[in-house]
């Protein structure tokens, strides 16, 4: 996903879900901070580099891909980004190290998402809004790894984007074009990927790159084969996944602020939209390379407030200047002890499977001392 739906979308959802202006805020620029917290920001900031929710394209670039490099890669995407959907799938006639891969591929409602969303309940609102972007992704990014893998992330001619008609569906076969430079052509279904690497463990084949930002967009069908899935057909339904994403974010935030007892897989809160669903859909479906506007106005109606674009350097000085010991109060400072907790968290819960992709990192430990009380 986007900034689009990540910060403004998210604002919406927060707000719905009962969060005041400020504090559906605070929750947006939570959820949007993942996509940009890496540690070539925490250094300028001399924050924890242990806290780090991406990596820049230059950061991967210069990564390494040996089994050190690649769980360092697989612990930061897996975790904020592509969350693995079953961490016991089964796979036959298939030797650990490809299994341990294919169990780490993303979906929503998975165990792990009752656990994001569970140690984010207690917590500061940075560790909320972590948790709603980690929500949010299993959606979009469904069907992928954040781990480099050719076999998993792949893709090949058989990609066509769906176009509803009726009662029946039209189809254009989807180009993908390695140049950064350009934008996507959504006329023409034309998309740019990352360039074809026949490595298996090539950064290039991570998460959706091969695929490009053609996840990203609330407003896409398409159908492809992936090799994982033995090469059987998936159609992918963004805009009805993105709305459930919106709706059981609502559903999240209202267990966390407490209004709910508990949160359960496959739950969406469908009736808090109702006089607003239309208006939604509306947005999720309209083709466009950013809804960042739509989402914006939409929120703006709701509160009746302004919501300011989002700003990456909005608590940096706020965190450069406090005293070491209170830094940890500070805007950032709940951020990163957030981060370093769920980061944990799902390395561990990895890692419990017997699973050593993503290894067992010092965030483990330091998720322990944070637990308690990273609010």
């Amino acid at each position: 996903m986007q900034e689009d739906f990540h910060y403004y979308a998210t604002y919406c959802a927060a707000f719905i879900a009962g969060y005041s202006h400020k504090e559906s805020l605070d929750i947006a620029y939570s959820a949007q901070f993942v996509d940009v917290c890496s540690r070539t920001l925490l250094t300028k900031i001399r924050g924890p580099l242990d806290a780090a929710t991406t990596q820049l394209k230059l950061e991967l670039m210069e990564a390494r891909t040996d089994p050190a490099g690649l769980q360092d890669i697989t612990r930061i995407w897996s975790s904020f980004h592509f969350l693995p959907r079953d961490l016991l799938a089964e796979k036959k006639h298939c030797i650990k190290h490809y299994r341990d891969k294919f169990r780490l591929i993303c979906g929503p409602n998975g165990d792990l998402v009752v656990k994001t969303v569970e140690l984010a309940k207690g917590k500061a609102l940075q560790s909320v809004g972590i948790a709603m972007h980690v929500l949010a992704d299993t959606w979009a990014h469904a069907n992928f790894a954040g781990t480099p893998s050719l076999v998993i992330n792949n893709t090949n001619y058989v990609f066509y984007e769906l176009f509803p008609d009726g009662e029946s569906i039209k189809e254009k076969q989807i180009k993908f074009r390695h140049k950064a430079s350009m934008p996507d052509d959504l006329e023409n279904s034309i998309y740019t990927n990352s360039l074809y690497q026949s490595s298996e463990n090539s950064i290039m084949n991570l998460g959706h790159g091969r695929a490009g930002h053609l996840p990203d967009y609330s407003f896409v069908r398409y159908r492809y084969l992936p090799a994982w899935g033995g090469y059987e057909e998936i159609i992918k339904d963004n805009p009805s996944d993105y709305l459930k994403a919106f709706t059981q974010m609502i559903y999240a935030m209202k267990y966390i602020r407490g209004d709910n007892d508990s949160f359960h897989t496959n739950v969406y809160d469908i009736e808090a939209i109702g006089q607003w669903q239309d208006r939604i859909k509306a947005i999720i479906e309209k083709r466009q390379l950013l809804a960042s506007d739509d989402w914006k106005s939409f929120g703006e109606e709701l509160s009746g407030e302004t919501i300011e674009d989002f700003r990456i350097d909005k608590y940096f000085d706020e965190y450069i200047k406090s005293p070491r010991n209170e830094k940890n109060e500070t805007f950032i400072g709940k951020f990163t002890r957030g981060a370093i907790a769920h980061k944990g968290m799902v390395i561990e819960e990895i890692y419990r499977t017997k699973n050593k992709l993503a290894g067992v990192a010092r965030e483990s430990f330091l998720a322990m001392l944070f637990k308690k009380d990273a609010g």
